[in-house]
Order: C-alpha cells, then structure tokens, then sequence
C-alpha cells in the first residue's frame, strides 16, 4: 500500500512549482509557537505521516528530509517507511542543522517558502539571511499545504473559564504590574505577547484549544496604560466581558492582530522572537526598534507562588492516589484478565476522573509494553495495542490537571518475570532518579550543573537517554514548561534558567533498548531554600509525587545504603501520604510496596 505522504509531497511540489518556490519549510507549530498543536495546525504531520509533536519538514522538488529529535527516532523510522521521506536525527554525528541543510541545498537565486505565521520571527530572519546570501527570496505570505488539505479540520473555538485567585494565588492586575514593570526595566513602551501559556497564565484564563493543553488562541499586547487581547470575541460570555473590563482589557478580533502591528508607533517594542510569529515581526513598522527578549513572564510563572505550591502539592496526592490504585489493580489482575495498553490507560484515567476538580489529562497516556516502550513517546492506538502479558515491563508515564495543579508521572512497572539485565537497568534508573532529588547546591547552580547527577549511574554501565532529565511544569498549563530544566547538552549556558526557590521540574531518567524494553521513573521536584551561611545560599529539592516505585524490579545489591535510605524515606513518605485514602486490601499491598529495603 502506498504511503500517504507520496502523493501529498507530490501535490505541494506542484503547488511549489506554480509559485516559483525551491524548498517549503513546514515545521511542527502553530500561529504561537506552541509544543503541542491543535488539529488545525498538524501541516506536518498531514504531509509526512509523522505524528510526533517535535519535527521538521523540507521539501524540495527532488527531495524530502524530517528532522526530529531522539524521543521520536525509533517511531519516526518506523512511521517514514516507504513514503520517500529521508529521517534526520537531530544531534547525531553527521546530521547536518536545518538551516545548513538549506543554506546547502537552496540554489543561487532560488526561493525558500514557508507560512510566515507558523515560523518564529528569529528562524525567519535566519531563512531571511540565509536567502540574501544566496540573492533569492522568501515566500511566506501564504500556507501552501492549505491549498492541498482536503478536510482540514477547522481551527478551535473552545470556550475558556476564568481561574479563580484561590487557585491562581495572584489577581490578573498583580501579574501586569509586574510585567508593566519588566517592560519598563527594558525600556520598551511595548510588549508583543504570542505565547499561549504566558497569556493564560497572565489574564488567569484556562481553555482547551490544544488537546489536553488549556490555553485559549490568542495574542495580548500591554503597555503602561493599555492590555488588548485579541482572541475570537465569539467565545466570550457576558461574566468573562466584565472580568476583562474591570482589568480594563480591550478585546479585538483574533485575525486583527497582523493590521493592529503594522500600524504601531510606539518607539520600542519588548517581544521574544522564539514565540512572536515572521509574519507579525515583519508587519511591525520599520521605524519601531524590536527589543528581543524572552518573555518577562516565562520567568515570572516559573517560580511558582505559595498558593500555587500548596495547591501543586494537592494535586499530588490526588494524583498519586489514582495512579497507585491502578498500579495495585494492575498488580493484581494481570494474567487473570486481558488487558492492552488502551484498557489500561483508560482505567487509569478513570481513576483520575473520580478525583476531585480533576479536569483533563495533562497530556495523552504513555502505556507502553514490551519493545513499544523503548520509543520515549509511544502512543497506542485501537489498531496497535498490544496485549498485556505476566512478564516483562509495562512503561505508564501520564499525569492530570486539577483545578489544584498539573502531574507528570512515570512509572516502570513489572508485570512479571524479567531478565537480570533488565533488574540492573531498572536499578541504575532509580538509582538516578534519587541521586538528582537529593541534590543540594549553591544558588547560582542551573539545570545543566545537576544533570550528570542522573546520567552518572547509567554512564558507568555505558548506557545513556537521548533527551534531558527533566523540565518544568505549568500549573495547569503546558506541561513540558521553561525555562528551568535539566539538560547537560546546552549550545549556550546563558539561555538556561538558574535554578529559584518555587520552581518545579521532573526528574526522569531512562533506559531504552531497542526492540526490547525501555524504563523511566519520574518525579516532580519542588525547589526549596536550604541554610544561608558564609558560602551562599543553599538549595534542595523536594519530592512531590507520590507513588510506589516498583520493588519487584530492584536489586538491592546495587544500591550503596545512602540510596537505599532515600529510596526507603521515600517509600514511608508514600506510604503515610496515600494511606488514608486506599481500602484496606489496598493498603496491605501498599504496605508491602513500600517496605524498606
């Protein structure tokens, strides 16, 4: 059977043909720059059958490469079979960089298309530079993979809810003040906000315009006196219009946002360029200076305030009482019933369904058997869902939103009997796992400088995961959130985050085999503030997930006592946290779960 992505690659190559474009550049990203994508936005996954949410596309007449990153090589080689398309694997010896692939290929005098709203204002001046070198041109006013999508499905019009302060800990007014006060330190009169997560984060609205991510499309603008939000005015209802009113916010169309930029007159103007979109960037008029700076409140929503905290760590245990439920039933009836990947995600979203103010799951369910979980982001499907078996590893890494906050949990579970190179493996991942929690450490220190306290376990046995360690968590927002993170591969040190005191970071280190097995354990860390003395402020983290860690897939012998320590406080802590809410047949198994070592 023919791969879809044939004939689609060959309708745009026509449609590239008929405008005088070379290459088409046709990234994973909506008008915002989001991670995750509503269905509207999925361009490249319509042309290459590619449906990771991280990857790249470039066309040429003759050509077709994607670029993904090394959670999705194993799936994306699989999902590329017989459509032509050539697997780049980012980071690895050889693969050339997107823009020297072009800055390659593209021809003297050749032209490099792309939609200019898909497209950050800083890979489009680089496309920009790299087209000036070349003496060709741009084509960016006009979505070419629109002109061939049968079907498209239409872009969201969910509507949204405003967060009450109880939950959000700070009043929308606070949350300008602050940013007016940034933009003034930057000396802008202006700030350009495109970041759906910034903007739910700043009006204290959540919506659903993105599976599983409750943001609502929009862009905002703020100056001293002024807050527009241009957002799809149909939504709003009669109560959200006097909210925004009395924070004196002025609502226009969604699609005004590109006219509204190209008639500024403010002097300068504060926007990040990784998120404002090529084509707003490039209607600002040219006598307006671009400040170009990370978003003053990606920084701001990062350190989470003391409601947000104590809320967050509600969450938890709500989360951790669903997710330990069906770790016991799974525990308990596995062998005696089917059960796949698909039934198992489902009870264990039930099980998050029954919890209070539980709204949405934070993303799509990870339940990954056998060889599937050795692609770091598997997704089964009701054609593809292999059945459970009394053996081996089951990977389930999910998580929730709650009115109280947002999870991301992963947990390695063994079903069965498993092999002594899969007990060490597992070992060395929970080893790492608590290396990094019991971290302490000097303010000043970033993501980078506590990463190889996780590799360093697996690094001495030779094994290592192709992504970072862990990054930040919204509340009830994105879940994969900056700018904090741990991540020892850096290409500029300075465009990390130094860890604060209220910031939230996963902690996850894995082992994946291919065509075998893969292994993760994950747990959100909260930053705290340890002892001030001579030599600094001291940091720590605190362990706020909570869930048993499978004790049928540990080797003891392996551990030095200090791990086993961490491993058995965790365990009690565990233990006095979730008991109250578990029957009594579940407790026993619990008890037993989390016994010390």
């Amino acid at each position: 059977m023919k791969h879809k992505a044939v004939e689609r690659i060959a309708a745009l190559r026509a449609q590239m043909a008929e405008r005088g474009i070379d290459l088409y550049v046709i990234p994973t990203s909506d008008f915002h720059a989001s991670e995750y994508v509503g269905e509207y936005f999925k361009a490249r996954e319509y042309i290459t059958g590619f449906t990771g949410s991280a990857g790249t596309a470039v066309i040429t007449q003759t050509t077709a490469d994607l670029w993904t990153d090394g959670r999705y090589f194993i799936q994306a080689g699989r999902q590329l079979e017989g459509s032509g398309i050539t697997l780049r694997r980012m980071g690895e010896e050889g693969v050339p960089k997107i823009k020297d692939f072009i800055r390659e290929t593209i021809k003297t005098g050749g032209c490099i298309g792309f939609d200019g709203r898909v497209i950050s204002a800083k890979d489009g001046e680089e496309y920009e530079t790299i087209a000036k070198e070349k003496q060709g041109t741009l084509y960016t006013d006009e979505d070419i993979v629109g002109t061939i999508w049968q079907n498209r499905p239409g872009m969201s019009k969910e509507p949204f809810f405003i967060l009450e302060e109880q939950y959000s800990g700070r009043s929308t007014a606070w949350k300008l003040a602050d940013v007016r006060e940034k933009i003034k330190e930057a000396g802008a009169q202006m700030h350009i906000l495109s970041s759906l997560y910034d903007i739910a984060w700043l009006l204290n609205v959540r919506g659903s315009d993105i599976f599983h991510v409750p943001v609502v499309l929009s862009y905002l603008i703020i100056t001293q006196e002024t807050c527009i939000w241009f957002v799809q005015e149909e939504l709003l209802t009669e109560e959200q219009s006097a909210y925004l009113a009395e924070h004196k916010i002025t609502v226009r169309p969604y699609d005004s946002i590109y006219d509204y930029a190209a008639g500024i007159t403010a002097e300068t103007v504060l926007l990040d360029e990784k998120t404002v979109n090529y084509r707003i960037f490039r209607n600002l008029p040219e006598s307006v200076k671009k400040r170009k700076k990370e978003n003053p409140s990606e920084r701001l929503k990062a350190v989470k305030n003391p409601t947000e905290i104590a809320n967050t760590i509600t969450a938890h245990i709500k989360d951790g009482v669903a997710f330990t439920k069906f770790m016991y039933w799974l525990k308990t009836h596995i062998g005696t019933e089917p059960i796949t990947e698909l039934s198992a995600a489902e009870y264990l979203k039930e099980r998050r369904e029954e919890q209070e103010h539980f709204l949405d799951l934070s993303f799509e369910t990870i339940c990954a058997y056998g060889e599937n979980a050795a692609m770091m982001h598997y997704a089964a499907t009701p054609e593809q869902s292999a059945a459970l078996k009394p053996e081996g590893f089951l990977l389930v890494d999910s998580g929730g939103h709650y009115l109280e906050g947002t999870t991301d949990i992963t947990r390695t579970i063994a079903l069965g009997p498993i092999t002594d190179e899969m007990r060490r493996n597992f070992t060395a991942v929970l080893r790492s796992n608590l290396n990094l929690a019991a971290a302490k450490f000097l303010h000043g220190c970033r993501g980078a400088n506590l990463d190889i306290l996780a590799r360093e376990p697996l690094w001495s046995l030779g094994l290592d995961y192709r992504c970072g360690t862990g990054h930040g968590v919204g509340h009830i927002l994105n879940v994969h959130e900056g700018p904090n993170a741990f991540r020892w591969k850096q290409s500029r040190l300075e465009d990390t985050a130094v860890l604060e005191e209220g910031m939230i970071t996963t902690d996850e280190p894995g082992v994946y085999i291919e065509g075998a097995y893969g292994i993760r354990i994950e747990n959100e860390l909260l930053c705290r503030g340890a002892e001030r003395n001579e030599y600094g402020q001291f940091l720590c983290f605190e362990t706020i997930t909570y869930a048993p860690i499978d004790l049928d897939a540990v080797d003891p012998k392996d551990m030095t006592n200090r791990e086993k320590t961490l491993l058995n406080d965790y365990h009690k802590n565990v233990y006095e946290t979730l008991s109250p809410y578990m029957t009594d047949a579940q407790n026993r198994w619990l008890k037993e779960y989390t016994r010390a070592i």
